[in-house]
């Protein structure tokens, strides 16, 4: 049959692929995005004249508005309609990467980007919740494993075709390049997806917990990012306590709101509370690397922004065919072990990559720790998005994919905002990449121990093959999750 008497899809209809076709190119746009933005950073710096205060706010402007409003986009999507809200946010996204295109300076670039950030809250979320809603239950492994791999291409595609722009015409076409792929998404999603929602809860949209979310996080990465940067410490120290006092003040709203934007109760589980912290410490160590990887590559070792690019290549291909086969482990074994032993094998990789300096040859200095990195990431990041799915449940999908979208957003944002300034990135970049890296893998090591604390042995989950996308190597997912 075609359909379930909910009205859901079968696997392998017309009809459901192209569902399948409308959420990859959603979240394809987003990991296209994710994976050039990083290669065109030293671009940016050069045409603009800026240092690399203004590169992590060139990221972590997006990173901040994307990881403070996801839980709320995937709530609008929940009360509104999950296909409704990813075609609002394909549109926004589309608009928001031509301001980028356009900016003249670097102020310009980092407002569009936090604009960028705004679509993508709405647009990321809906990618995955779209398939979970309208294929069967039955199917659903199998539409987000395709998805999944066909997603990873636009991964594998984005550093060859943003080194390419860059080196060719200018790092302005890296945004340009979301157009098309935005307007067939669009196309697609308004002919053949069906229309889902939350019927069981009351339409209400939790206004000042995403303010106050969103106002916290900008007051303490501001002063995080400028204070090493000397900026008044009057104003440093203004941001950092009011943005502090703002997040107490979210989480003491969210407790006491009755349609809260984040539902507090899901973190009752001791799944996925564990997992979401996994998420942060894995997170945090990989948006710092994606970061500075790539500017080192072509900083310090003299890459085009095609070769620094596609130096990351091997991460993703590693991530396609092992992805369904650490899915699989995890279903047969529970997840608690692949999510152990993959963080300390990302940690490993990140060792590995911290000893890059001139002269070191790509195939025996860069490739194993790319090689390694790779391999514990696809041990780590397929269980721990199904461990995250199974820890919520249905009507809450939308929003419990969401949360775990956030915290890798929000992890990221802070260990680029924070760890550039304790390593002293400023004053020596040699010295400082060293250093920030062997803090990022001792972040990945921290995120194996969480795992063998707080994830259980034995959980009846579905494998969900997943690929990180964006800027944290993510759309992780959902980027994988991101």
């Amino acid at each position: 049959m075609p359909e379930d008497g909910a009205g859901r899809i079968a696997w392998g209809t017309a009809r459901g692929r192209w569902v399948l076709l409308a959420a990859v190119l959603g979240s394809g746009v987003a990991f296209l995005d994710g994976t050039v933005v990083n290669a065109a950073l030293p671009a940016v710096a050069r045409d603009f004249h800026v240092g690399i205060d203004s590169l992590q706010w060139v990221l972590t402007a997006y990173l901040l508005t994307l990881g403070s409003l996801l839980v709320l986009g995937g709530s609008l999507g929940d009360l509104f309609g999950r296909r409704r809200v990813f075609v609002l946010g394909l549109v926004g996204f589309a608009v928001t990467s031509l301001l980028c295109a356009l900016a003249q300076n670097a102020p310009e670039l980092i407002l569009a980007r936090a604009l960028q950030g705004i679509a993508a809250a709405a647009l990321t979320p809906g990618s995955l919740a779209l398939l979970s809603a309208s294929f069967r239950p039955d199917d659903r492994g199998r539409a987000i494993g395709a998805w999944s791999g066909l997603a990873g291409v636009a991964t594998a595609v984005g550093p060859f075709l943003g080194g390419w722009l860059i080196d060719a015409v200018s790092w302005r076409l890296v945004f340009l390049v979301n157009a098309p792929i935005v307007a067939v998404a669009v196309v697609v999603t308004m002919r053949h997806v069906p229309e889902s929602r939350d019927d069981e809860d009351d339409v209400r949209v939790d206004v000042v917990g995403a303010a106050t979310l969103s106002a916290g996080l900008a007051g303490v990465v501001y002063a995080l990012i400028e204070g090493p940067a000397g900026t008044s410490r009057g104003a440093v120290y203004a941001c950092a306590a009011g943005g502090a006092v703002l997040l107490v003040l979210f989480v003491v709203v969210e407790a006491r709101q009755r349609h809260a934007m984040v539902p507090l109760d899901v973190f009752r589980s001791r799944q996925f509370s564990g997992a979401n912290l996994v998420t942060v410490a894995v997170y945090a160590a990989l948006g710092i690397t994606t970061f500075l990887v790539v500017v080192h590559l072509q900083e310090n070792l003299a890459y085009s922004a095609l070769e620094a690019g596609a130096a990351l290549l091997p991460i993703t291909i590693i991530m396609l065919v092992g992805s369904a086969r650490a899915g699989a482990l995890a279903q047969r074994i529970g997840p608690r072990g692949p999510m152990t032993v993959g963080p300390l094998i990302v940690a490993a990789g990140l060792v590995l990559l911290s000893r890059i300096e001139p002269g070191t040859r790509y195939a025996t200095g860069v490739l194993p720790g790319l090689v390694v990195l790779g391999i514990g990431l696809a041990l780590t990041v397929a269980p721990l998005t199904a461990a995250v799915l199974a820890a919520v449940d249905e009507h809450h999908m939308g929003v419990g994919s969401a949360i775990n979208n956030a915290a890798a957003r929000i992890a990221s944002l802070l260990a680029i905002a924070v760890l550039p300034g304790v390593a002293g990135l400023a004053e020596n970049f040699r010295r400082g990449y060293r250093a920030a890296l062997v803090i990022a893998a001792v972040l990945a090591a921290v995120g194996g121990l969480l795992s063998w604390l707080t994830i259980r042995r034995a959980a009846a989950v579905q494998p969900v093959p997943h690929v990180p996308v964006g800027p944290s190597c993510h759309d992780r997912c959902v980027e994988a999750a991101a």
